[in-house]
């Protein structure tokens, strides 16, 4: 009796095209490997965070086709063809985005670890609903974890935020 010694088969590396900001960029890498890593270690795009690598903390979270995703488990694969914003894509140091400006104003963040969940969750909000209740507010929130206790000022950056949102064109 031989003994098999070959490696189990492995799926082979794939080379993926993505819209990331803006920017089409392709990677080569496993087709499970999580978008998350992709963005941080392939991209250098360091504002989607490593929290619990299971999809449950929201530090990693990233807007896809207008969404908010947990990019932990979303699979490389999945992301191809479809726009990936992360918190570098939505504003900057010098011009920072409304809904950042509001985390800035509220003094919302204290570690800052969740900020990129918040902020992003926050956004894809807000492009849906530019004037959501504080309970819509609280709903969508409550899947992001924030450990330092900064509730209150989260959710008053994201209230001021959206008092900056243009209304709706009123359907005529």
């Amino acid at each position: 009796m031989t003994a098999d010694t070959s490696e189990p088969q492995r799926a082979a590396e794939k080379t993926v095209t993505l819209n990331v900001n803006g920017q089409a960029t392709s990677v080569t890498a496993m087709p499970d490997t999580p978008l998350l890593l992709i963005l941080r270690n392939d991209l250098h795009l360091n504002g989607p965070k490593y929290g619990c690598g299971l999809g449950e903390c929201g530090a990693c979270t990233v807007i896809i086709d207008g969404v908010a995703a947990r990019s932990c488990v979303f699979p490389l694969t999945g992301a191809q063809g479809r726009e990936i914003t992360t918190l570098e894509g939505i504003g900057s140091r010098d011009r920072p985005h409304p809904v950042q400006q509001a985390f800035i104003d509220e003094q919302a963040a204290q570690c800052g670890y969740c900020m990129n969940g918040m902020i992003m969750t926050a956004k894809a909000l807000l492009d849906r609903n530019p004037h959501p209740t504080e309970a819509q507010i609280r709903n969508e929130l409550s899947a992001n974890l924030c450990r330092c206790g900064t509730h209150l000022e989260i959710l008053r950056a994201v209230l001021r935020a959206a008092r900056h949102q243009p209304s709706p064109d009123p359907v005529q």
